[in-house]
């Protein structure tokens, strides 16, 4: 018998949330029934667009049709909106991070284990075949012992083609809390927790403006680091070194790559769902496509929501977890306090990898 759908509301219907509406409708698990947004006149126009009403945020809250809240407003509201919908009884599932601050994210956290309810964070790109195929490579040994990973995320900036780019200039945004989710979230699902960090951090005196849209050329405050630099010592023993950077103009540094005792992987950006894994071992120094061996796919956004969804069906784990998005948290608040204090910083939060994604598996069936 299957599972009755996970009745969904959308809270924020900004850039992003297109990207959900695109996918949920091939998600049986999940169904679309309200949206909202502090500017109402745009839910409701979004929520027609979609077949759904749209609403003010108190009025989806208390909508009694809402299973579980989808949180894409900007990083600074995540806890609070959070909050209120666990506090309405509510499931929750955010954009990441988590939180702006481990401070805000762990009350999110014990009032859900204390509520008997579900806290889920993107990104669930990881949850599809390119991650998921590199992590089924690495247990199986294709490379030997995993030694150390590095990645290096570059771009000039994100107001050369968002419309509105001033957040990712202010706490929780930066490259380290906007794009080391996707990397961090990664390493800990390939390698487990991370112990401590080591860093460096920095910012330029370029002068940013937005570059497309209405408000073009309009200057934008920088009160984040632009420039990460970071060591990573997991509880395996893996060493992870980590930079993201929003003042590279072009590169030609590798994005992702794992090195082992017998070989290299190379890992495909986990800032997308399914691109090409690709390994050279120690027998043959030549890289070489691998075929898919895990992950959800054909994935988007939402596969994450629907993983969550059938695990509260099932009464079991699910993998884009509050705790998960909790750690890697926790590790970019030490890489920023390490980086500021040239000192080494340890992570105090543990977790689990995430089950892996079998080859073939649909999240509402897994």
């Amino acid at each position: 018998m299957s599972e009755r759908p996970l009745r969904v509301g959308v809270v924020g219907v900004g850039n992003i949330s297109q990207q959900y509406f695109d996918h949920l409708p091939a998600l049986p698990n999940l169904a679309l029934t309200a949206v909202a947004d502090i500017d109402v006149a745009r839910a409701e126009s979004v929520g027609a667009a979609h077949g759904v009403r749209g609403v003010g945020v108190d009025e989806l809250l208390a909508a009694e049709d809402v299973d579980v809240v989808v949180n894409l407003t900007i990083p600074a509201a995540h806890a609070e909106v959070a909050t209120r919908a666990l506090t309405a009884g509510k499931h929750v599932y955010g954009e990441k991070p988590l939180a702006l601050t481990i401070a805000e994210a762990r009350p999110v956290l014990e009032l859900a284990d204390r509520s008997g309810l579900r806290v889920g964070s993107a990104p669930d790109t990881v949850l599809g075949t390119g991650i998921q195929t590199a992590r089924a490579a690495l247990d199986d040994g294709l490379i030997g012992e995993p030694v150390a990973a590095a990645v290096s995320w570059s771009a000039p900036g994100h107001e050369l083609w968002h419309p509105a780019p001033a957040f990712y200039y202010q706490p929780g945004g930066g490259p380290l809390l906007d794009m080391g989710p996707y990397y961090l979230t990664s390493l800990v699902t390939f390698f487990g927790p991370v112990a401590r960090v080591s860093g460096a951090a920095t910012r330029s005196t370029r002068q940013r403006t937005i570059a497309t849209g209405p408000a073009a050329g309009t200057p934008i405050p920088v009160d984040v680091d632009t420039h990460v630099t970071a060591v990573l010592e997991h509880v395996s023993g893996v060493v992870s070194t980590v930079t993201v950077s929003f003042e590279v103009w072009a590169t030609r540094a590798p994005l992702f790559e794992v090195t082992g005792t017998a070989g290299t992987l190379a890992v495909p950006d986990p800032n997308r769902f399914s691109d090409t894994v690709e390994v050279a071992t120690a027998a043959d120094r030549t890289f070489r496509e691998l075929p898919v061996t895990a992950g959800y796919a054909d994935a988007g956004r939402g596969y994450g929501l629907a993983d969550m969804a059938h695990a509260i069906a099932t009464d079991r784990p699910h993998r884009a977890s509050g705790s998960l998005a909790f750690h890697v948290l926790e590790v970019m608040e030490a890489i920023t306090t390490a980086a500021h204090a040239h000192a080494v910083v340890e992570v105090g939060s543990r977790v689990e990898r995430p089950e892996l994604v079998p080859a073939g598996a649909r999240p509402d069936s897994w």
